[in-house]
């Protein structure tokens, strides 16, 4: 049987945080990280295309079984949240078409899985990540570390079904 092998995301239009992660031997591995960036000035279904062709090519590149998604709820920036909300709807859909399962989680359930609390803040949780896997030098954004937290709670998850 093929490793577990999870494509997270961290849903935004100007950073996409993506992840790589999969379970090797009884450990969590990072596969590969980055974020994936829009231009401001674009005209908004253009930065979704570009958000679409940059996962469609991960999926193809790193052949996940499945995606992992994180809920995003916003109190505050409604246009914000819908947004994001469609960007999720673009990653939906290709992993869909893609024949992959869905994951999906709440911040809770991140932060839970990652830290064993759920209302740890984003730094708890950041050097967690850089504990449960190893994480090559060099600076990453909150959107590429929240991925990988995102696809670490889909391994953790995972593993418990």
């Amino acid at each position: 049987m093929q490793p577990k092998r999870i494509l997270a995301f961290d849903p935004g239009f100007e950073r996409l945080g993506v992840a790589v992660v999969e379970r090797q031997g009884g450990r969590d591995v990072l596969i590969y990280s980055d974020c994936v960036r829009t231009k401001k000035h674009l005209p908004f279904p253009t930065r979704l295309q570009q958000i679409g062709e940059a996962a469609t090519e991960l999926i193809k590149r790193f052949e996940p079984r499945s995606v992992a998604l994180e809920n995003v709820y916003f109190e505050k920036n409604a246009k914000t949240a819908m947004k994001v909300a469609q960007v999720r709807g673009v990653l939906c859909f290709l992993a869909a078409k893609a024949g992959l399962e869905v994951l999906e989680y709440t911040p809770l359930e991140v932060k839970v899985a990652v830290t064993g609390y759920g209302k740890s803040d984003k730094r708890a949780v950041s050097e967690m990540v850089g504990r449960l896997v190893r994480i090559p030098p060099g600076k990453r954004l909150d959107d590429e570390l929240d991925a990988i937290a995102i696809g670490l709670t889909g391994l953790a998850i995972g593993a418990l079904r």
